[in-house]
C-alpha cells in the first residue's frame, strides 16, 4: 500500500511549470498547459514535497496515508 497520496487541484493550476522543473520524474505538462502528476500514490515522496512547496498557487497537496 502506498504511503503518500498527491492531491492536485487542476482547476487552480496556472501552468507555471515549477513542479515540473523541480520534479520531472513525477510531473509533466499536459496538452492543456497545466501540470499533472504521473503517479498520485507513492511509497517514497521524493522531490514531490519540494514541488508542492514551490507551487505559487498551492494547488498540490500531499497527504500521508495511515497504515
Amino acid at each position: 500500500m502506498a504511503k503518500y497520496k498527491i492531491k492536485h487541484i487542476k482547476e487552480d493550476c496556472i501552468g507555471c511549470g515549477a513542479c515540473v522543473g523541480i520534479c520531472e520524474e513525477n510531473w509533466v505538462m499536459g496538452d492543456d498547459h497545466k501540470a499533472k502528476p504521473k503517479k498520485t500514490e507513492l511509497d517514497d515522496i521524493g522531490c514531490n514535497r519540494e514541488a508542492a512547496d514551490s507551487c505559487p498557487v498551492e494547488c498540490i497537496k500531499i497527504e500521508e496515508l495511515k497504515k
